[in-house]
């Protein structure tokens, strides 16, 4: 398999690992934030291992907690370091960010402003974004949408014309 007109060897770990730290963003459902570092500091951890980095503090800002920076994560509720690991996956602008559930821990309105910037990423740099959600209503402003039962690819419906995120009843 190739990527970028590179041949891919998937076994071997060292070339995987190449992949990931260069290729792959990824939103974690429990954040995996450093406890030993402020919000600030873990996103521009991320800085340090992209090759073409987004600048930390912007990001910060973009997800509202630009106030919190020097904040370390005991400080912070779940909501608030959901979105600090996303402006940590962010900050490495990865050609594909995996993201697992970014919204749930977060409340509607947040919910929709963390939509919007996953959104916004992708249209505005051409990334890949990909989400893991059960909420229906997220899955409207995809481009396709993969349904899995029990592990098995069901089928995949593709949106012509997907929905903004300011543009779904989040009811």
């Amino acid at each position: 398999m190739e990527y970028e007109g590179h041949d891919m060897d998937w076994n071997n770990s060292r070339a995987l690992t190449e992949y990931r730290r260069n290729h792959v963003g990824f939103v974690f459902q429990f954040y995996n934030l450093m406890p030993g570092l402020t919000a600030l500091e873990n996103v521009e951890l991320a800085a340090e291992l992209g090759k073409n980095p987004l600048d930390p503090k912007k990001l910060l800002d973009e997800v509202g907690l630009l106030d919190r920076a020097d904040h370390f994560p005991s400080k912070l509720s779940g909501g608030q370091q959901q979105r600090v690991a996303i402006a940590r996956a962010l900050c490495k602008n990865p050609d594909i960010l995996l993201c697992d559930e970014p919204t749930g821990a977060l409340d509607s309105q947040t919910g929709v402003q963390i939509l919007k910037l996953l959104w916004d990423f992708n249209k505005n740099y051409k990334k890949t974004v990909v989400l893991i959600t059960h909420n229906q209503n997220i899955a409207k402003i995809a481009d396709r949408v993969f349904y899995f039962k029990d592990g098995v690819l069901e089928k995949i419906v593709k949106h012509e014309h997907p929905l903004a995120p300011g543009e779904v009843d989040w009811q």
